[in-house]
């Protein structure tokens, strides 16, 4: 018998070798019912053979998969164990498939009764050694490749022969029997209830979801004309370089410039597009297989995060809406749980959820007895669909308008609160029960907890449980740095760690509903895998948006972004967390690198010397000793698993009873050094996620839950420590735990520290919107928007994290830095935007122009660099289906918000870092307009609007000053006046959303952004004037004509 076992991974494989035949007796049964194992491919149990033994498909690394699995592999796999990938061996009892060594096969008379059951099928044919080769599909989806022996008759009479006729028989009838359980053999019958459960059983066992690449036929050519773009753009600047213009020497050293930082942001922005890939998921396995019927549901519990700061800003009743369509999700109710984080201590807020919570008692009854979609319900109302589709049941007419009604009511007693909040008392806001409100002052006040559903009684009209809804309002004193929404989203971690601790996060913003029901089944498709789940940090899903207006004037929809970018980075390592619509796995937020999948060393022997079979007995007597252990039922002391956390090993255990920190230093007698230092290890914890052994406790459980023997009141009270203002305090929370501070845009920030740990993440993208939000449509408010972005991406290219430099040799792939660097490094792309668009009126009006005269030669460059880049743009369109609307609009507003917000973003994030000033840019409104997409049409001063204004009017006093040159001057100067004039009206074309913005629906511009613009260029033009650089210089004496004819 030999044992193979893994002390990483809490693993023990016993098989028995061909020289150990033993009955197993009755100890050994019973020790081999306690080592049972879980498949890692489809979850299902691994059986237990005739003689007592656990089915090991591997003999090399032991990896646990059933049998079903091992010959589905076998016969319709690479035929390989997935974890060492070393071929499988035939097993006594499975089929033979082709490649098999024929000096390991084990006979048995088995197979060849299967060969008879089908001797009638006509796939019979005969090999060249003499052999029969059948293939049969039985079992469903099992389609599994047989080879027959010609001797098999033979041996099926020496086997009667050996054998009564009764037992034989009896013998046979025990192999149909367990042959047909597996569904490798019809039964010939007209069961049909058996075959429609052997297909579910076979269709469970697939994969969950699938890789989609890209046909080459879109691929190849893609990847064809970026190469050539790469060598065009060569030759493009070996010219530029070596060909100045002599007669205006600055503009052409500016424009060379620019133009070679246009090339690197092109080349950071598609290389990581090289590999775009797409996924399907299959929500019809992930049922079969987690939800069987009469068996207890073994999908993951999942917590919802939404998070708010201002009720008045971001109206509650959205925030209602959306933790609506959070209760309705089609997920089992005992296994959601929502959280939404307060940070403004409202009590409106407070009041709005009690209404929400008691509205859910009649929404999700009437969602899931509907199917309705989406489950927010002003959304659902509002459609404008035919909401009588594929609706059969009679109430529903009824039971709709019963509804809406309700709703509108529910709509009536928020808006009551709203207008009740808009005036507050002298002496604070006042609790129903005559108590002060404790968030009176927001910026001073203890942490609160309120769980309104998912607690005893709180059940549904219908009487059914609702999933569990809490308010968290975390604590705020002065003195102490909260960290705006990063630090929100940790208070909410620890909170849900300590009250429900599930696996698995979903992240939402307070305006982002879901839109498809089964958002959350689509991401357990991926982090259930049992191939890739724990290796996946989080899953991220598109944002999709609503109330945007047809031409999305200002790229609002940002589908460049979310169909190109995200899915180029989804086939290298993963896309970028972009802060809302995202499902986390807990462990990755906790700071630990991902599980490695690490090749076991082949059995050794106890031969002299040691490299007879490459092992040594040190190392087979540490084997010995961790399989005793777990021989001896020790795993849960001794064979924790090792997780790795910056460097440092950390001793995790497996689910179940945790130990408490106080019991770590009891007992450590009789345990050896390398024992006592794991369990020494476990105060580390303390030190990293705070003074709290239930949320440490909480960590431990890799597989979520609570520890046993918890009480919910004494929960509550860990709950309120874990939020209070000073529980971070010389901790990692912040720096290496959670979301990460120190930025803006702490999203990009968290997702890249998981990146560089090693951690995957998936771009999960099913065909209805998974979720929906809203996004200002308005000029300034999108600029404002994008300003805070810009600043952050600042923030992070000036801070340690920067991609630039940190993490070098680690776990990141290079393509994936390569896209991390340009998240951070696109505003600076700014000043040399700007100082393109001012080129061109320059050169109008003093005649100049960056490009020396080309010959036939060097015009030829220019032109192959425009049909490359329209090339690039057409085959990027064609693989993902973007719309040339979207994609013109997405480049308008580069232009647009390049030499606008990210010009300012550069400048503020500059005086923060170094300076220590912060600038905040405030944006206040002027007009309304009531009417659909009354928004766009609104106008809001704003600085952020001076650049481009600017840039608009000088080009066109250029154009007009060029034009006018021309006509005076005569025809020869039309010429080089079209290459000005192209120039031009790029950048015009490009800003005309922005002109747009400034007009409004009225076509009048603000009084102060004309004279503003006026006076900037004015100044401009007046200053170029004086001191003009291309005027001759004179040296010498000032000669004048004498006037005498000579």
């Amino acid at each position: 018998m030999a044992v193979a076992g893994s002390h990483s991974r809490s693993e023990l494989h016993v098989f028995h070798t061909g020289d150990d035949q033993r009955p197993p007796t009755e100890t050994s049964k019973e020790f081999v019912v306690s080592l049972k194992k879980i498949c890692k491919i489809c979850r299902d149990e691994i059986e237990v053979k005739e003689n007592g033994e656990v089915f090991v498909a591997c003999g090399e690394c032991g990896f646990p998969v059933c049998r079903p699995c091992y010959e589905y592999e076998r016969s319709e796999g690479n035929q390989a164990c997935p974890q060492c990938h070393t071929r499988y061996k035939r097993h006594k009892g499975c089929p033979r498939v082709v490649g098999d060594d024929e000096d390991d096969i084990h006979d048995d008379f088995e197979q060849e009764f299967q060969i008879k059951n089908h001797h009638a099928s006509p796939n019979h044919h005969q090999s060249e050694n003499g052999e029969y080769n059948h293939s049969t599909n039985g079992g469903g989806a099992f389609n599994q490749s047989v080879v027959g022996s010609v001797a098999g008759k033979e041996l099926e009479d020496e086997q009667k022969e050996s054998y009564g006729d009764a037992e034989w028989k009896e013998r046979v009838e025990k192999w149909k029997n367990r042959q047909e359980k597996r569904g490798l053999v019809n039964n010939g019958g007209n069961d049909q209830p058996d075959e429609d459960d052997d297909f579910l059983l076979a269709e469970a066992r697939q994969p969950l979801w699938r890789k989609v690449p890209l046909p080459s036929s879109l691929i190849s050519p893609y990847r064809i004309v970026i190469i050539l773009r790469l060598v065009i753009l060569g030759f493009f600047f070996h010219f530029r370089i070596l060909t100045p213009a002599y007669d205006a020497y600055p503009l052409w050293i500016i424009s060379v410039i620019c133009e070679i930082w246009f090339a690197l942001s092109w080349i950071l922005d598609q290389f990581p597009k090289w590999s775009p890939i797409n996924r399907e998921t299959y929500l019809d396995r992930l049922t079969l297989r987690f939800e069987r019927e009469g068996e207890p549901n073994r999908l993951a519990p999942v917590d919802v995060f939404v998070s708010t700061v201002d009720p008045l800003k971001e109206p509650p009743i959205i925030t209602a809406n959306t933790v609506l369509s959070i209760l309705a999700v089609d997920y089992p109710v005992e296994k959601v749980s929502c959280y939404v984080s307060d940070d403004g201590a409202s009590m409106l807020l407070f009041d709005s959820l009690a209404e929400t919570a008691e509205f859910a008692r009649r929404w999700v009854p009437f969602c899931k007895k509907y199917s309705v979609e989406p489950r927010a319900p002003d959304f659902y109302f509002n459609e404008k669909i035919d909401y009588l589709k594929d609706k059969v049941q009679p109430t529903f007419v009824k039971d709709r308008r019963a509804m809406k009604r309700e709703y509108e009511e529910f709509k009536v007693r928020i808006n009551a609160l709203v207008a009740k909040a808009q005036k507050k008392p002298e002496e604070g806001w006042v609790m129903q029960d005559g108590t002060p409100w404790p968030g009176n002052n927001t910026r001073d006040h203890p942490g609160m907890i309120q769980v309104y559903l998912g607690s005893e009684g709180a059940l549904d009209i219908e009487g059914k449980e609702l999933p569990r809804l809490v308010y968290v309002s975390r604590e705020k004193r002065p003195g102490y740095q909260h960290h705006k929404k990063a630090g929100a989203m940790n208070a909410l971690v620890r909170v849900a760690a300590v009250l429900t601790n599930a696996p698995f996060m979903l992240n939402l913003d307070c305006d982002h509903y879901l839109n498809n029901s089964k958002a959350v089944r689509e991401a357990m498709c991926f982090l259930m895998d049992p191939q890739i789940g724990k290796k996946l940090c989080y899953v991220q899903f598109p944002q999709r948006f609503d109330g945007i207006d047809r031409h999305d004037r200002y790229a609002n929809r940002n589908v460049v972004f979310f169909d190109i970018n995200m899915k180029g980075l989804d086939g290298i390592q993963g896309p970028v967390y972009v802060g809302t619509g995202t499902v986390f796995n807990r462990q990755a937020l906790y700071g630990y690198d991902p599980p490695v999948s690490e090749k076991r060393q082949k059995m050794t022997c106890d031969c002299w010397p040691s490299c007879c079979c490459g092992g040594s007995r040190k190392s087979k007597s540490k084997s010995k000793k961790k399989s005793i252990k777990a021989l001896l039922g020790l795993g849960g002391l001794y064979s924790k698993k090792k997780k790795t956390m910056n460097g440092k090993n950390y001793t995790r255990k497996p689910s179940g009873p945790v130990f408490d920190l106080e019991e770590i230093e009891e007992g450590l007698e009789g345990y050896d050094e390398l024992e006592k230092s794991s369990l020494m290890s476990q105060k580390n914890f303390e030190k990293r996620f705070g003074q709290s052994p239930v949320f440490i406790a909480s960590t431990l459980k890799e597989d979520g839950g609570l520890p046993e023997g918890t009480n919910p009141t004494t929960l509550i009270k860990e709950a309120i420590h874990v939020i209070s203002c000073g529980y971070e305090e010389k901790t990692d929370w912040g720096k290496e735990i959670g979301w990460i501070y120190g930025s803006v845009t702490e999203d990009i920030l968290t997702g890249f520290k998981m990146h560089c740990r090693g951690w995957r993440s998936v771009y999960c993208c099913p065909k209805r919107a998974a979720f929906k939000g809203s996004a200002p449509i308005n000029l300034s408010d999108r600029l404002h928007q994008v300003l805070r972005w810009a600043l952050g991406s600042v923030e992070i290219f000036m801070s340690r994290h920067c991609p630039l430099w940190y993490a070098w040799g680690g776990k990141l792939k290079w393509l994936e830095r390569l896209a991390y660097i340009n998240t951070i490094v696109y505003p600076f792309t700014s000043i040399a935007l700007l100082a393109y668009c001012t080129l061109p009126a320059v050169c109008l009006l003093t005649g100049k122009f960056i490009v020396p005269t080309l010959n036939n030669f060097a015009s030829i460059w220019f032109m192959a660099l425009f049909i490359s880049i329209i090339a690039t743009s057409v085959l990027e369109l064609r693989w993902s289906g973007v719309s040339i609307e979207a994609w013109w609009r997405n480049e308008q507003f580069w232009v647009i918000g390049g030499v606008s917000a990210h010009l300012f973003a550069v400048f503020q994030g500059l005086l923060k870092v170094l300076a220590g000033v912060d600038t905040n840019f405030t944006v206040t409104s002027k007009a309304a307009d009531d009417a659909e997409f009354g928004e766009l049409y609104l106008f809001k001063w704003t600085t952020l609007l001076i650049p481009p204004t600017t840039l608009i009017i000088l080009n066109m006093v250029g154009v007009v000053a060029g034009v006018s040159d021309a006509i005076n001057n005569g025809y020869g100067s039309w010429g080089p006046l079209f290459g000005k004039l192209f120039f031009a009206f790029w950048v015009i074309v490009h800003l005309y959303p922005f002109l747009k913005g400034l007009m409004g629906r009225q076509n009048r511009t603000p009084t102060i952004v004309v004279l503003w613009s006026i006076l900037l260029a004015s100044i401009f033009s007046l200053v170029w004037v004086r001191i003009d650089p291309f005027l001759p210089k004179q040296k010498g004496p000032i000669l004048k004509q004498c006037g005498v004819e000579c």
